[in-house]
């Protein structure tokens, strides 16, 4: 007998019932907010155990389609550009961990992603977006001589000029890259004097956005990122 050119492969029982729950959400048939079916339900309807349950709802769970409580039936999530970026958060931690030069890819990808943002912004930017960011600036200068809530206030600014163009994927992907950035800041750099130049870029950057001028935006927003570069290191470095 010949071998086949394409076997079929038998699946896992849990890697069916996954299926299922996941076509169950995807279709419609549980929205957002709805409450799973108990786990003796969906061993009844799948005719299969409870482990098999128990391990597709896992997977789901670490997709961000469900929220799992203790003692409580598990509920369908909604699914946000906010929460499909969270779930690889972890993963990006142990990249930037163990891969000499993730870092710098990611310092690399960001000027590249908001270079192009900020000249969205600038084309964009409504006067409650101006006066927001003004804010910022405020609260930022308030902070010399804090280094934990200067950080802080600056990557808030970063992610409140992703947020002008109101494309929530844009706001999702700067959170995320922000977020992993921050815990290789060297906050003893600040003490250098770097803050005062952080917050005359920051000025710099927003008077652009206001006076609607994208090539100024882009210039003083790569300008200020490739400064900051070295801003962020690892531990040691």
């Amino acid at each position: 007998m010949t071998q086949p050119s394409e076997p079929i492969v038998r699946r896992k029982l849990s890697t069916e019932v996954y299926e299922r729950l996941k076509s169950m959400i995807t279709t419609g048939e549980l929205k957002a907010g709805d409450q799973m079916p108990s786990e003796r339900e969906l061993m009844e309807r799948f005719g299969v155990g409870r482990p098999a349950i128990r391990e597709a709802m896992q997977a789901l769970n670490g997709m961000g389609l469900l929220a799992i409580s203790h003692g409580e039936r598990a509920k369908v999530l909604n699914v946000t550009p906010r929460s499909l970026f969270g779930q690889v958060d972890r993963a990006a931690e142990i990249m930037l961990t163990t891969s000499p030069a993730a870092l710098d890819h990611l310092k690399e990808a960001r000027i590249f992603f908001e270079r192009g943002i900020v000249r969205q912004a600038a084309e964009r930017a409504e006067p409650a977006d101006i006066d927001a960011l003004g804010a910022f600036l405020a609260e930022q200068r308030a902070a010399l001589g804090d280094p934990e809530r200067f950080i802080g206030i600056d990557m808030r600014f970063h992610a409140r000029i992703a947020a002008v163009p109101g494309n929530p994927i844009f706001e999702a992907v700067a959170e995320s890259m922000l977020g992993w950035l921050r815990q290789y800041h060297n906050e003893l750099l600040i003490w250098s004097g770097k803050e005062n130049v952080t917050l005359l870029e920051h000025e710099e950057i927003l008077d652009a956005i206001a006076r609607r001028d994208p090539d100024g935006a882009e210039a003083a927003m790569v300008r200020h990122l490739e400064r900051s570069r070295d801003l962020y290191q690892h531990q040691g470095a």
